[in-house]
């Protein structure tokens, strides 16, 4: 397969194939301890394939015309996969994630306005100003820079980006480390447990889990504030309150909208996993782009031009297609969501273009596997290096539509993909204007899946002021007024 001019050779770590197919009990330590290490090699190289766990049919998919058909095509025939649903619904509920039938349509259908591209545009300014505020915290009179955790401060920024965004920055809270929360919120509620793989009745306790319900009771009450401390300014005075995503979901509820319990689900959705996800992909890209240096200096070179050039953020993620590019390489790496699980509803079929035929029975579980797709051999050119030039305007017409699955395609493809991708932008923009950020010898992260594809070990990364121009926070403020 000949691809493009590639700029980089560097292979970011991460689990090899297995050669071995794992035992029963293997299986479930792998599982416990990170499902990314289960993968053997037919997973990277076969189009599909139809095994048995814990005596069910699974089938592992990475053909893109299956994937089409799975997850659009006939997808009203896949519902959530059961073990997916026993992980995530403790801490969801019927949020946007876990809702299925009526209630996700409902839900979908009341928030799908606030993520329009066009809505999502109006996001910049706010996105640009908390990415501006959020550099005061590397600011030193070191000259060899400080040390700081890049997969801590991505979930802080990212969150800061949320609250302002979608919340007007009025998230009630308590104070303490917010990362420190999400990080145990999704360490103890966000795997499978061993009862989970066996299909234990669910009213039987998930000791893993145990430890998780006071971090999840805590954001509980947080969300049960927030909304309070709003319908109470609404009350007061609708005209005072903010026209953002929290106010259109309390003006929903009611017998003909959304329930109290609906809003509570879905904002502990965006607040616990909205901003995560990015998080996660910007700290990896941050990492790869360390190891790369023609990446970093293209980065660069565009993101000096396009600031020099006044272009107001909401046009930077058109404009900065190499910041853009190593984003979208991160995520082909590192998916933010690595396995999305659906159930069939009723016996399927599906007739490959080779003419290969897939009978699927009733009760199969489908993993669809950004995963193993996005490093599969057959659909991607040295899939385990990093590579932004994949993702540059004149490449990406050969990547297929459902060979890159970031944010899950069909009905129920990622709400704010379009949020994230300028987000993703507007930060990495912001950040690498003013600083590089380095590798230490104690940077040495190892992938594992927690619902997100995190970091073990964190991302400690040395920052080093890159320069310091007098006008850049005037030009950038001149900027912002187009976007008004």
């Amino acid at each position: 397969m000949q691809g493009p001019a590639p700029l980089s050779d560097f292979e970011p770590p991460a689990p090899l194939p297995r050669t071995v197919p794992p035992s029963r009990l293997e299986i479930i330590r792998t599982v416990l301890r990170n499902p990314l290490e289960l993968w053997g090699m037919p997973s990277y190289t076969w189009p599909w394939i139809k095994t048995r766990f814990f005596g069910e049919t699974t089938l592992i998919v990475n053909d893109p015309g299956l994937i089409r058909h799975v997850l659009v095509d006939n997808s009203a025939n896949y519902a959530m996969a059961e073990v997916r649903q026993l992980v995530l619904r403790p801490i969801l509920r019927d949020g946007l994630l876990t809702a299925e039938g009526p209630v996700w349509k409902r839900s979908r259908k009341a928030m799908a306005p606030v993520f329009t591209p066009r809505h999502a545009r109006g996001f910049a300014r706010q996105m640009h100003e908390q990415s501006e505020t959020f550099l005061t915290r590397y600011e030193t009179d070191n000259p060899e820079g400080i040390v700081r955790d890049i997969a801590v401060d991505m979930t802080e920024l990212t969150y800061a980006i949320l609250s302002d965004t979608l919340f007007s920055g009025e998230i009630a809270s308590e104070g303490g480390d917010f990362a420190d929360d999400v990080d145990a919120l999704l360490h103890r509620m966000g795997r499978i447990d061993p009862l989970d793989l066996l299909r234990a009745p669910k009213w039987l306790p998930r000791l893993t889990r145990i430890g998780g319900y006071r971090v999840l009771n805590k954001f509980r009450a947080l969300v049960r504030r927030t909304m309070d401390e709003r319908r109470q300014r609404m009350q007061a005075n609708r005209a005072t309150a903010p026209d953002d995503f929290l106010t259109l979901l309390l003006e929903l509820e009611g017998p003909d909208g959304l329930t109290t319990e609906e809003i509570e689900d879905n904002i502990l959705t965006f607040i616990g996993a909205g901003h995560e996800t990015t998080a996660r992909a910007l700290a990896w890209t941050f990492y790869c782009v360390a190891h790369c240096p023609a990446v970093r200096e293209r980065m660069e070179t565009e993101i000096d031009r396009v600031i020099a050039s006044g272009a107001a953020p909401v046009d930077w993620l058109e404009r900065m297609p190499h910041v853009r590019a190593a984003f979208e390489e991160a995520m082909r790496l590192y998916p933010p969501a690595p396995s999305l699980n659906r159930e069939a509803v009723a016996p399927d079929r599906y007739e490959a273009s080779n003419g290969e035929v897939v009978d699927i029975e009733k009760g199969t579980t489908i993993l669809v596997m950004p995963w193993t797709l996005h490093r599969h051999e057959l659909y991607w050119d040295r899939p385990r290096v990093f590579d932004p030039s994949r993702f540059l305007p004149e490449n990406r017409e050969k990547i297929g539509r459902f060979q890159y699955l970031p944010f899950g395609a069909g009905p129920r493809v990622c709400i704010g993909a379009t949020f994230a991708l300028q987000e993703a932008v507007i930060a990495l923009a912001v950040l690498m204007y003013r600083y590089r950020f380095d590798v230490t010898s104690e940077t040495k992260p190892w992938p594992v899946q927690k619902l997100t594809t995190q970091p073990s070990g964190g991302l400690p990364m040395r920052v080093t002021a890159r320069r310091r121009p007098q006008h850049a926070a005037d030009t950038l403020a001149e900027s912002d007024v187009s976007v008004a």
